[in-house]
Protein backbone atom coordinates (compact mmCIF):
# COMPACT_ATOMS: atom_id res chain seq x y z
CA UNK A 1 0.00 0.00 0.00
CA UNK A 2 1.73 3.18 -1.21
CA UNK A 3 -0.75 5.62 0.35
CA UNK A 4 -3.44 5.73 3.06
CA UNK A 5 -6.83 7.39 3.57
CA UNK A 6 -4.92 10.28 5.18
CA UNK A 7 -2.60 10.97 2.23
CA UNK A 8 -3.35 14.49 0.92
CA UNK A 9 -4.57 15.06 -2.63
CA UNK A 10 -5.91 12.70 -5.28
CA UNK A 11 -3.80 9.55 -5.15
CA UNK A 12 -4.14 5.79 -5.84
CA UNK A 13 -3.49 2.88 -3.51
CA UNK A 14 -5.09 4.17 -0.32
CA UNK A 15 -6.04 0.66 0.85
CA UNK A 16 -4.44 -2.79 1.11
CA UNK A 17 -5.07 -5.03 -1.91
CA UNK A 18 -7.42 -7.32 0.00
CA UNK A 19 -9.59 -4.34 1.00
CA UNK A 20 -10.42 -3.54 -2.63
CA UNK A 21 -11.52 -7.10 -3.26
CA UNK A 22 -13.65 -7.08 -0.12
CA UNK A 23 -15.15 -3.62 -0.70
CA UNK A 24 -16.14 -4.30 -4.30
CA UNK A 25 -17.49 -7.81 -3.83
CA UNK A 26 -21.15 -8.48 -4.57
CA UNK A 27 -22.93 -6.27 -2.03
CA UNK A 28 -26.01 -8.52 -1.97
CA UNK A 29 -25.02 -12.17 -2.51
CA UNK A 30 -27.24 -14.41 -4.60
CA UNK A 31 -29.81 -16.69 -2.98
CA UNK A 32 -29.08 -20.39 -2.96
CA UNK A 33 -31.72 -22.99 -3.88
CA UNK A 34 -33.05 -23.40 -0.35
CA UNK A 35 -33.11 -19.67 0.36
CA UNK A 36 -34.96 -19.05 -2.90
CA UNK A 37 -37.62 -21.66 -2.08
CA UNK A 38 -38.13 -20.13 1.38
CA UNK A 39 -38.36 -16.61 -0.05
CA UNK A 40 -40.78 -17.75 -2.75
CA UNK A 41 -43.06 -19.36 -0.18
CA UNK A 42 -43.81 -15.91 1.26
CA UNK A 43 -45.63 -14.86 -1.92
CA UNK A 44 -49.45 -14.80 -1.77
CA UNK A 45 -49.60 -15.32 -5.58
CA UNK A 46 -52.17 -12.53 -5.81
CA UNK A 47 -54.64 -12.83 -8.69
CA UNK A 48 -54.69 -9.05 -9.24
CA UNK A 49 -51.06 -8.64 -8.18
CA UNK A 50 -50.13 -4.98 -7.66
CA UNK A 51 -46.45 -5.87 -8.14
CA UNK A 52 -47.10 -6.57 -11.84
CA UNK A 53 -48.60 -3.12 -12.32
CA UNK A 54 -45.65 -1.56 -10.50
CA UNK A 55 -43.13 -3.27 -12.80
CA UNK A 56 -42.41 -1.11 -15.88
CA UNK A 57 -41.95 -4.29 -17.96
CA UNK A 58 -45.10 -5.96 -16.51
CA UNK A 59 -43.40 -9.24 -15.60
CA UNK A 60 -45.86 -11.82 -14.28
CA UNK A 61 -44.21 -11.82 -10.87
CA UNK A 62 -46.56 -14.24 -9.04
CA UNK A 63 -46.15 -16.76 -11.86
CA UNK A 64 -42.35 -16.74 -11.86
CA UNK A 65 -42.24 -16.91 -8.07
CA UNK A 66 -44.65 -19.88 -8.12
CA UNK A 67 -42.34 -21.54 -10.66
CA UNK A 68 -39.40 -21.06 -8.28
CA UNK A 69 -41.47 -22.42 -5.41
CA UNK A 70 -42.24 -25.56 -7.42
CA UNK A 71 -38.57 -26.12 -8.26
CA UNK A 72 -38.51 -24.90 -11.88
CA UNK A 73 -36.34 -21.75 -11.88
CA UNK A 74 -35.63 -22.23 -15.60
CA UNK A 75 -39.33 -21.78 -16.34
CA UNK A 76 -39.32 -18.75 -14.04
CA UNK A 77 -36.47 -17.24 -16.05
CA UNK A 78 -38.41 -17.71 -19.28
CA UNK A 79 -41.40 -15.93 -17.72
CA UNK A 80 -39.13 -13.05 -16.75
CA UNK A 81 -37.29 -12.82 -20.08
CA UNK A 82 -40.50 -12.89 -22.10
CA UNK A 83 -41.17 -9.40 -20.73
CA UNK A 84 -37.70 -8.21 -19.75
CA UNK A 85 -34.84 -9.67 -21.76
CA UNK A 86 -32.35 -7.95 -19.42
CA UNK A 87 -33.96 -9.41 -16.32
CA UNK A 88 -30.60 -10.44 -14.89
CA UNK A 89 -29.11 -6.96 -14.65
CA UNK A 90 -32.45 -5.41 -13.69
CA UNK A 91 -32.63 -7.80 -10.74
CA UNK A 92 -29.33 -6.30 -9.58
CA UNK A 93 -29.81 -2.60 -10.26
CA UNK A 94 -33.56 -1.93 -10.24
CA UNK A 95 -34.87 0.15 -7.32
CA UNK A 96 -37.27 -2.69 -6.52
CA UNK A 97 -37.86 -1.10 -3.12
CA UNK A 98 -39.78 1.70 -4.87
CA UNK A 99 -41.34 -0.43 -7.62
CA UNK A 100 -42.61 -4.02 -7.32
CA UNK A 101 -41.57 -4.57 -3.71
CA UNK A 102 -43.14 -1.33 -2.51
CA UNK A 103 -46.42 -2.48 -4.08
CA UNK A 104 -46.16 -5.97 -2.53
CA UNK A 105 -49.09 -6.94 -0.29
CA UNK A 106 -46.60 -8.27 2.25
CA UNK A 107 -45.00 -4.82 2.41
CA UNK A 108 -48.35 -3.22 3.18
CA UNK A 109 -49.27 -5.85 5.78
CA UNK A 110 -45.93 -6.52 7.46
CA UNK A 111 -43.43 -3.93 6.29
CA UNK A 112 -41.34 -6.70 4.71
CA UNK A 113 -42.07 -7.44 1.04
CA UNK A 114 -41.35 -10.61 -0.87
CA UNK A 115 -37.75 -10.35 -2.10
CA UNK A 116 -38.80 -10.06 -5.74
CA UNK A 117 -35.51 -8.67 -7.01
CA UNK A 118 -33.37 -11.39 -5.42
CA UNK A 119 -35.76 -14.10 -6.62
CA UNK A 120 -35.58 -12.70 -10.16
CA UNK A 121 -31.80 -12.78 -9.97
CA UNK A 122 -31.86 -16.37 -8.72
CA UNK A 123 -34.02 -17.57 -11.61
CA UNK A 124 -32.10 -15.79 -14.37
CA UNK A 125 -28.70 -16.76 -12.91
CA UNK A 126 -29.66 -20.45 -12.77
CA UNK A 127 -30.94 -20.42 -16.35
CA UNK A 128 -27.96 -18.51 -17.75
CA UNK A 129 -25.52 -20.83 -15.95
CA UNK A 130 -27.16 -23.72 -17.81
CA UNK A 131 -26.84 -21.92 -21.15
CA UNK A 132 -30.60 -21.60 -21.55
CA UNK A 133 -31.80 -19.10 -24.16
CA UNK A 134 -35.50 -19.87 -24.64
CA UNK A 135 -36.00 -17.63 -27.69
CA UNK A 136 -35.08 -18.25 -31.32
CA UNK A 137 -34.66 -15.93 -34.23
CA UNK A 138 -37.77 -15.66 -36.35
CA UNK A 139 -38.03 -16.56 -40.03
CA UNK A 140 -36.01 -13.88 -41.90
CA UNK A 141 -38.25 -11.10 -43.21
CA UNK A 142 -35.67 -9.38 -45.40
CA UNK A 143 -36.14 -6.16 -43.43
CA UNK A 144 -33.16 -4.35 -41.92
CA UNK A 145 -33.26 -2.14 -38.84
CA UNK A 146 -30.52 0.10 -37.47
CA UNK A 147 -30.30 0.48 -33.69
CA UNK A 148 -28.17 3.36 -32.42
CA UNK A 149 -26.95 2.76 -28.90
CA UNK A 150 -26.21 -0.58 -27.28
CA UNK A 151 -27.67 0.30 -23.91
CA UNK A 152 -30.69 -1.39 -22.31
CA UNK A 153 -33.20 0.18 -24.72
CA UNK A 154 -31.19 -0.64 -27.84
CA UNK A 155 -30.40 -4.19 -26.77
CA UNK A 156 -34.02 -4.93 -25.83
CA UNK A 157 -35.21 -3.48 -29.13
CA UNK A 158 -32.64 -5.46 -31.15
CA UNK A 159 -33.47 -8.76 -29.45
CA UNK A 160 -37.21 -8.41 -29.97
CA UNK A 161 -36.67 -7.44 -33.62
CA UNK A 162 -34.48 -10.54 -34.09
CA UNK A 163 -37.26 -12.66 -32.58
CA UNK A 164 -39.50 -11.30 -35.34
CA UNK A 165 -36.95 -12.24 -38.02
CA UNK A 166 -35.57 -8.81 -38.89
CA UNK A 167 -31.84 -8.21 -39.45
CA UNK A 168 -30.44 -5.73 -36.94
CA UNK A 169 -27.23 -3.71 -36.87
CA UNK A 170 -26.40 -1.98 -33.58
CA UNK A 171 -24.15 1.09 -33.69
CA UNK A 172 -22.42 1.87 -30.39
CA UNK A 173 -20.03 4.77 -29.83
CA UNK A 174 -18.16 3.13 -26.96
CA UNK A 175 -15.77 0.15 -27.14
CA UNK A 176 -18.29 -2.15 -25.41
CA UNK A 177 -22.02 -2.70 -25.49
CA UNK A 178 -24.19 -2.41 -22.41
CA UNK A 179 -24.65 1.32 -21.96
CA UNK A 180 -25.10 2.33 -18.34
CA UNK A 181 -25.19 -1.35 -17.33
CA UNK A 182 -21.54 -1.52 -18.37
CA UNK A 183 -20.39 2.05 -17.70
CA UNK A 184 -22.79 3.72 -15.31
CA UNK A 185 -23.60 1.60 -12.25
CA UNK A 186 -21.67 0.82 -9.11
CA UNK A 187 -19.22 -2.04 -9.57
CA UNK A 188 -20.46 -3.91 -6.50
CA UNK A 189 -23.95 -4.18 -8.04
CA UNK A 190 -22.82 -6.19 -11.08
CA UNK A 191 -19.64 -8.10 -10.32
CA UNK A 192 -17.55 -10.55 -12.35
CA UNK A 193 -18.27 -8.88 -15.67
CA UNK A 194 -21.96 -9.77 -15.53
CA UNK A 195 -23.06 -6.91 -17.79
CA UNK A 196 -20.94 -8.21 -20.68
CA UNK A 197 -21.93 -11.81 -20.04
CA UNK A 198 -25.57 -10.80 -20.35
CA UNK A 199 -24.88 -8.90 -23.59
CA UNK A 200 -23.16 -11.94 -25.07
CA UNK A 201 -26.06 -14.14 -23.96
CA UNK A 202 -28.61 -11.75 -25.50
CA UNK A 203 -26.76 -11.55 -28.84
CA UNK A 204 -26.60 -15.34 -29.08
CA UNK A 205 -30.11 -15.32 -30.57
CA UNK A 206 -28.48 -14.40 -33.91
CA UNK A 207 -29.46 -11.89 -36.54
CA UNK A 208 -27.86 -9.00 -34.63
CA UNK A 209 -24.59 -7.39 -35.71
CA UNK A 210 -22.79 -5.17 -33.19
CA UNK A 211 -20.52 -2.37 -34.43
CA UNK A 212 -18.71 -0.58 -31.61
CA UNK A 213 -16.73 2.65 -31.93
CA UNK A 214 -19.29 4.16 -34.32
CA UNK A 215 -20.83 7.45 -33.23
CA UNK A 216 -23.95 9.03 -34.70
CA UNK A 217 -23.10 12.38 -36.24
CA UNK A 218 -19.38 11.63 -36.41
CA UNK A 219 -19.11 8.33 -38.26
CA UNK A 220 -22.61 7.93 -39.61
CA UNK A 221 -25.55 10.30 -40.10
CA UNK A 222 -29.21 9.70 -39.43
CA UNK A 223 -29.92 10.41 -43.11
CA UNK A 224 -27.54 7.61 -44.11
CA UNK A 225 -29.24 5.20 -41.70
CA UNK A 226 -32.70 6.14 -42.96
CA UNK A 227 -31.53 5.57 -46.53
CA UNK A 228 -29.88 2.22 -45.81
CA UNK A 229 -32.41 0.65 -43.43
CA UNK A 230 -36.13 0.08 -43.29
CA UNK A 231 -36.35 1.60 -39.81
CA UNK A 232 -34.10 3.24 -37.20
CA UNK A 233 -34.25 3.04 -33.41
CA UNK A 234 -32.40 5.64 -31.35
CA UNK A 235 -31.33 4.67 -27.84
CA UNK A 236 -28.51 7.19 -27.54
CA UNK A 237 -28.94 7.97 -23.83
CA UNK A 238 -28.02 11.29 -22.27
CA UNK A 239 -24.40 12.15 -22.99
CA UNK A 240 -24.41 15.75 -21.71
CA UNK A 241 -23.94 16.76 -18.07
CA UNK A 242 -25.51 19.81 -16.47
CA UNK A 243 -23.20 22.59 -15.30
CA UNK A 244 -22.95 23.60 -11.65
CA UNK A 245 -23.10 27.27 -12.55
CA UNK A 246 -20.73 27.93 -9.66
CA UNK A 247 -17.55 29.94 -9.91
CA UNK A 248 -14.44 27.78 -10.19
CA UNK A 249 -16.05 24.59 -11.47
CA UNK A 250 -13.29 24.37 -14.10
CA UNK A 251 -10.60 23.82 -11.46
CA UNK A 252 -8.55 20.62 -11.36
CA UNK A 253 -10.18 17.94 -9.24
CA UNK A 254 -13.71 18.70 -10.42
CA UNK A 255 -15.20 16.13 -12.76
CA UNK A 256 -18.45 14.51 -13.82
CA UNK A 257 -19.57 11.63 -11.62
CA UNK A 258 -20.66 9.58 -14.64
CA UNK A 259 -17.13 9.72 -16.07
CA UNK A 260 -15.66 8.66 -12.74
CA UNK A 261 -18.03 5.69 -12.48
CA UNK A 262 -17.29 4.67 -16.07
CA UNK A 263 -13.54 4.80 -15.42
CA UNK A 264 -13.94 2.78 -12.25
CA UNK A 265 -16.02 0.16 -14.07
CA UNK A 266 -13.31 -0.30 -16.68
CA UNK A 267 -10.32 -0.34 -14.32
CA UNK A 268 -8.97 -3.85 -13.83
CA UNK A 269 -6.86 -2.97 -10.77
CA UNK A 270 -8.75 -0.59 -8.49
CA UNK A 271 -5.63 0.14 -6.44
CA UNK A 272 -4.38 2.17 -9.44
CA UNK A 273 -7.45 4.43 -9.49
CA UNK A 274 -6.72 7.82 -7.85
CA UNK A 275 -9.23 9.13 -5.32
CA UNK A 276 -9.23 12.20 -3.11
CA UNK A 277 -8.82 12.32 0.64
CA UNK A 278 -11.85 14.61 1.00
CA UNK A 279 -14.51 14.01 -1.63
CA UNK A 280 -17.66 16.08 -2.19
CA UNK A 281 -20.44 14.80 -4.45
CA UNK A 282 -23.04 17.32 -5.58
CA UNK A 283 -26.44 15.84 -6.45
CA UNK A 284 -29.20 13.67 -5.01
CA UNK A 285 -29.76 10.80 -7.41
CA UNK A 286 -28.51 7.26 -7.87
CA UNK A 287 -25.39 8.48 -9.67
CA UNK A 288 -24.49 10.67 -6.69
CA UNK A 289 -24.89 7.74 -4.30
CA UNK A 290 -22.89 5.37 -6.52
CA UNK A 291 -20.06 7.89 -6.87
CA UNK A 292 -20.01 8.68 -3.15
CA UNK A 293 -20.12 5.09 -1.89
CA UNK A 294 -17.43 3.95 -4.31
CA UNK A 295 -15.23 6.90 -3.32
CA UNK A 296 -15.46 5.68 0.27
CA UNK A 297 -14.75 2.11 -0.79
CA UNK A 298 -11.64 3.30 -2.66
CA UNK A 299 -10.26 4.73 0.58
CA UNK A 300 -11.35 8.38 0.77
CA UNK A 301 -11.28 9.61 4.38
CA UNK A 302 -14.38 11.81 4.16
CA UNK A 303 -17.14 11.71 1.54
CA UNK A 304 -20.08 14.08 1.58
CA UNK A 305 -23.16 14.24 -0.65
CA UNK A 306 -24.68 17.72 -0.86
CA UNK A 307 -28.19 18.14 -2.29
CA UNK A 308 -29.94 21.44 -2.91
CA UNK A 309 -33.42 20.38 -1.73
CA UNK A 310 -34.85 18.40 1.18
CA UNK A 311 -33.88 14.77 1.69
CA UNK A 312 -37.40 13.58 0.85
CA UNK A 313 -36.95 14.99 -2.66
CA UNK A 314 -33.74 13.10 -3.42
CA UNK A 315 -34.34 10.82 -6.40
CA UNK A 316 -32.10 8.19 -4.81
CA UNK A 317 -34.36 5.85 -2.87
CA UNK A 318 -34.39 5.69 0.92
CA UNK A 319 -32.71 2.29 0.60
CA UNK A 320 -29.85 3.79 -1.42
CA UNK A 321 -29.52 6.72 0.97
CA UNK A 322 -29.28 4.33 3.90
CA UNK A 323 -26.72 2.27 2.01
CA UNK A 324 -24.64 5.42 1.53
CA UNK A 325 -24.74 6.47 5.16
CA UNK A 326 -23.95 2.93 6.33
CA UNK A 327 -20.83 3.07 4.12
CA UNK A 328 -19.73 6.22 5.94
CA UNK A 329 -21.03 8.86 3.54
CA UNK A 330 -22.47 12.04 5.05
CA UNK A 331 -25.55 13.58 3.39
CA UNK A 332 -26.22 17.33 3.64
CA UNK A 333 -29.49 18.63 2.23
CA UNK A 334 -30.88 22.10 1.48
CA UNK A 335 -27.56 23.45 0.27
CA UNK A 336 -26.32 24.52 -3.17
CA UNK A 337 -22.79 25.25 -4.42
CA UNK A 338 -21.90 28.89 -4.98
CA UNK A 339 -18.13 28.72 -5.50
CA UNK A 340 -15.22 26.30 -5.72
CA UNK A 341 -12.07 27.67 -4.12
CA UNK A 342 -8.44 26.76 -4.66
CA UNK A 343 -5.31 27.90 -6.44
CA UNK A 344 -5.69 25.98 -9.71
CA UNK A 345 -7.05 22.89 -8.00
CA UNK A 346 -10.05 22.57 -5.72
CA UNK A 347 -9.39 22.94 -1.99
CA UNK A 348 -12.82 23.96 -0.67
CA UNK A 349 -16.40 24.13 -1.89
CA UNK A 350 -18.59 26.96 -0.66
CA UNK A 351 -22.30 26.24 -0.25
CA UNK A 352 -25.32 28.34 0.57
CA UNK A 353 -28.23 26.98 2.56
CA UNK A 354 -31.48 26.93 0.62
CA UNK A 355 -35.18 27.10 1.34
CA UNK A 356 -38.31 26.38 -0.68
CA UNK A 357 -40.41 29.47 -1.38
CA UNK A 358 -43.53 30.12 -3.49
CA UNK A 359 -41.14 31.55 -6.10
CA UNK A 360 -38.96 28.45 -6.06
CA UNK A 361 -35.69 27.45 -4.42
CA UNK A 362 -33.77 30.36 -2.91
CA UNK A 363 -30.62 30.90 -0.90
CA UNK A 364 -30.97 31.89 2.74
CA UNK A 365 -27.78 33.93 2.48
CA UNK A 366 -25.98 31.77 5.04
CA UNK A 367 -22.96 29.91 3.66
CA UNK A 368 -20.52 27.23 4.76
CA UNK A 369 -17.46 25.54 3.28
CA UNK A 370 -16.40 21.92 2.92
CA UNK A 371 -12.79 20.86 2.54
CA UNK A 372 -12.36 18.98 -0.75
CA UNK A 373 -9.59 17.87 -3.06
CA UNK A 374 -12.04 16.10 -5.39
CA UNK A 375 -15.56 17.11 -6.45
CA UNK A 376 -17.98 15.00 -8.47
CA UNK A 377 -20.89 16.60 -10.30
CA UNK A 378 -23.98 14.38 -10.30
CA UNK A 379 -26.66 16.94 -11.05
CA UNK A 380 -28.34 15.30 -14.00
CA UNK A 381 -27.59 14.57 -17.63
CA UNK A 382 -28.89 16.18 -20.78
CA UNK A 383 -29.55 15.14 -24.35
CA UNK A 384 -26.49 15.72 -26.54
CA UNK A 385 -25.90 14.92 -30.19
CA UNK A 386 -29.56 14.79 -31.19
CA UNK A 387 -29.79 14.58 -35.00
CA UNK A 388 -31.02 17.67 -36.78
CA UNK A 389 -34.62 17.59 -37.89
CA UNK A 390 -35.92 15.43 -35.05
CA UNK A 391 -38.46 16.96 -32.70
CA UNK A 392 -37.32 17.47 -29.11
CA UNK A 393 -39.85 17.60 -26.30
CA UNK A 394 -38.88 18.67 -22.80
CA UNK A 395 -35.20 18.27 -23.61
CA UNK A 396 -35.66 14.74 -24.97
CA UNK A 397 -36.52 13.14 -28.29
CA UNK A 398 -40.21 13.06 -29.07
CA UNK A 399 -41.92 9.81 -30.08
CA UNK A 400 -42.14 8.06 -33.44
CA UNK A 401 -41.01 10.35 -36.29
CA UNK A 402 -41.17 8.90 -39.80
CA UNK A 403 -38.80 5.92 -39.99
CA UNK A 404 -37.31 6.76 -36.59
CA UNK A 405 -38.30 5.50 -33.14
CA UNK A 406 -36.61 6.37 -29.82
CA UNK A 407 -36.47 4.88 -26.35
CA UNK A 408 -34.56 4.88 -23.11
CA UNK A 409 -33.16 7.91 -21.31
CA UNK A 410 -33.02 10.00 -24.51
CA UNK A 411 -36.78 9.68 -25.12
CA UNK A 412 -39.54 11.78 -23.65
CA UNK A 413 -41.75 10.10 -21.07
CA UNK A 414 -40.89 7.53 -18.42
CA UNK A 415 -38.28 7.45 -15.68
CA UNK A 416 -34.56 7.18 -16.38
CA UNK A 417 -34.29 3.58 -15.18
CA UNK A 418 -32.80 0.48 -16.77
CA UNK A 419 -36.10 -1.38 -16.53
CA UNK A 420 -37.99 1.52 -18.15
CA UNK A 421 -35.46 1.62 -20.99
CA UNK A 422 -35.94 -2.11 -21.55
CA UNK A 423 -39.71 -1.67 -21.71
CA UNK A 424 -39.44 1.20 -24.18
CA UNK A 425 -36.99 -0.67 -26.41
CA UNK A 426 -39.19 -3.78 -26.40
CA UNK A 427 -42.34 -1.80 -27.17
CA UNK A 428 -40.62 0.18 -29.92
CA UNK A 429 -39.56 -3.11 -31.54
CA UNK A 430 -43.17 -4.27 -31.57
CA UNK A 431 -44.22 -0.98 -33.16
CA UNK A 432 -41.44 -1.22 -35.75
CA UNK A 433 -42.40 -4.82 -36.55
CA UNK A 434 -46.03 -3.86 -37.01
CA UNK A 435 -45.00 -0.97 -39.26
CA UNK A 436 -42.67 -3.10 -41.40
CA UNK A 437 -45.22 -5.90 -41.82
CA UNK A 438 -48.20 -3.64 -42.55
Amino acid sequence: MSNSPLTPGIVPGRLPAEAYARNFADHEPALDRHEARVAADRCYFCHDAPCITACPTSIDIPLFIRQIATGTPEAAATTIWSQNILGGICARVCPTETLCEEACVREAAEGKPVEIGRLQRYATDVAMAKGLHPFTRGTPTGKRVAVVGAGPAGLACAHRLAMHGHDVVIYERRPKAGGLNEYGIASYKATNGFAQKEVDWLLSIGGIELRCGVELGRDVTLAELEAGYDAVFLGIGLAGVNALRAAGEDKAGVRDAVDFIAELRQTADLSTLPIGRDVVVIGGGMTAVDAAVQSKLLGAETVTIVYRRGQEKMSASAYEQEHATSAGVRIICNAMPVAIHGNGAVREVEFAYTQETPEGLKSTGETFRLKADQVFKAIGQTLAGAPEGLAVQGGKLAGHQGKVWAGGDCAAGGEDLTVTAVAEGRDAAEAIHKHLMA
